[in-house]
């Protein structure tokens, strides 16, 4: 099927990515309520979260090039495989060096899983459809963060917080599984663009020299970074402020809704404000209200500042990759994206560890300004982002410069 046809199978991505993400969402928080009860600290906590992001770093650019030159679709079932092993196991596990380990393979997983399905939308969109796409496609990743922590905080809690955050773990590895229901023929063999562009190897510098990529590396570090540590850090903050296990999955889960909302209206708020306007809008409202969720506010204000939170997160994600794809050579797109997935992983584990220390030092609620820090600079970068990344552009130029001289040529 070529570029811009029937979107059946974005359908069928979004749902198992809903579903693959639904119980990563699940799992963090679960990951950190079984830590705490197996007597782990805010750092320890901190460490583990990190080690989710530490076996993906190594692996992203290796796994974008190998799908730059062949298809997409095998990272899925694999991806799903790692994501539902290791989230059982890590229930399964009686010590945080097992679950730390675990939960590095779940990251791997979910890694394998996100480059296959972003290069395949990436793959199968229209350049004038990728940001649209790019949104829908991030609506699983929503849904999943949706419901993944309402599943966590209606099984975890009582007295016995490692058995019910045990359960919640070994529920959450079943519920991945689900995701290989929506992943038949999601990619077409026979398609002309069921296989990246040959070519001579781009390399990673001549990548992330493109102008664009830096900026949507950055904002997408950002913006996972913050969604990743309210995920891992909102539960010790319920803990500190007596804020029930249930009640900590409902504001998660209204952080996500919003999200969602934001992805459904995305593409009138772009023609009405514009890609670098709007990034940088959402990025200095998150940074606000991320330190905002460091105030000792009452429980409906910070439901408030979540719900506010999630909608202006919800931007970065589908317009990073759009910004990173647009941006970087036809026969590197996988690898650009993979780049930026190894940008969010470096964030997921210096970000969880600094969020560890930090709050070691400062107390559990420090991590939030940190992260408002950080949007602020995104916010920054955004607004100094090109409309449409000159990198494609020089490139089409080019090709046409070098056409019309083979067209001179035969005269």
């Amino acid at each position: 099927m070529a570029p811009g046809g029937n979107r059946g199978w974005l359908l069928r991505l979004v749902l198992a990515f809903g579903f693959a993400q639904g119980a990563v969402s699940m799992a963090r928080p679960a990951v950190s309520y079984r830590a705490l009860a197996l007597g782990a600290d805010e750092r320890a906590v901190g460490v583990i979260a990190g080690v989710y992001a530490l076996l993906p770093l190594f692996a992203a650019v290796p796994l974008g090039r190998r799908t730059d030159h062949g298809r997409c679709a095998p990272l899925l079932p694999a991806g799903v495989v790692l994501i539902s092993g290791g989230c059982a196991l890590s229930g399964l596990a009686d010590s945080l060096w097992a679950m730390a380990l675990w939960s590095g393979v779940m990251g791997l997983g979910h890694l394998c899983f996100v480059i296959g399905a972003q290069s395949l939308v990436a793959r199968r969109s229209a350049p004038h459809e990728q940001d649209r796409n790019f949104a829908h496609f991030t609506i699983g990743a929503s849904l999943g963060q949706l419901i993944g922590p309402m599943a966590a905080g209606a099984l975890i809690g009582g007295p016995d917080m490692a058995g019910s955050s045990a359960l919640a773990l070994v529920v959450a590895g079943a519920g991945a599984a689900v995701a290989f229901t929506s992943l038949w023929h999601i990619e077409d063999r026979t398609a002309p663009g069921s296989r990246g562009p040959r070519g001579d190897r781009v390399p990673v510098a001549g990548i992330l020299r493109a102008r664009g990529v830096p900026a949507g590396m950055l904002v997408s570090l950002s913006v996972l970074s913050a969604t990743d540590i309210l995920t891992a850090y909102l539960p010790v903050v319920g803990e500190h402020r007596g804020i029930a296990p249930s009640v900590v999955g409902v504001l998660l889960s209204l952080r996500a809704g919003a999200t969602i909302a934001c992805r459904l209206v995305l593409t009138p708020l772009l023609r009405l404000l514009g890609r670098p306007a709007l990034l940088t809008l959402t990025c200095f409202l998150a940074a606000l209200l991320c330190a905002g969720v460091a105030l000792p506010v009452p429980l409906w204000a910070l439901g408030a500042m979540l719900t506010v939170l999630g909608f202006c997160l919800g931007v970065g994600q589908p317009l990073s990759m759009t910004t990173v794809v647009q941006a970087a050579p036809d026969a590197a797109r996988s690898t650009a994206l993979a780049l930026r997935l190894t940008g969010n992983r470096l964030g997921q584990v210096a970000a969880p560890a600094a969020a560890g220390l930090v709050a070691g030092v400062a107390g559990v609620a420090a991590p939030f300004v940190m992260l408002g820090a950080l949007l602020l600079l995104s916010s920054g970068v955004a607004l100094r982002s090109p409309e449409r990344p000159g990198g494609r552009e020089r490139a089409g130029r080019q090709g046409a410069r070098r056409s019309g001289l083979r067209r001179m040529s035969d005269l």
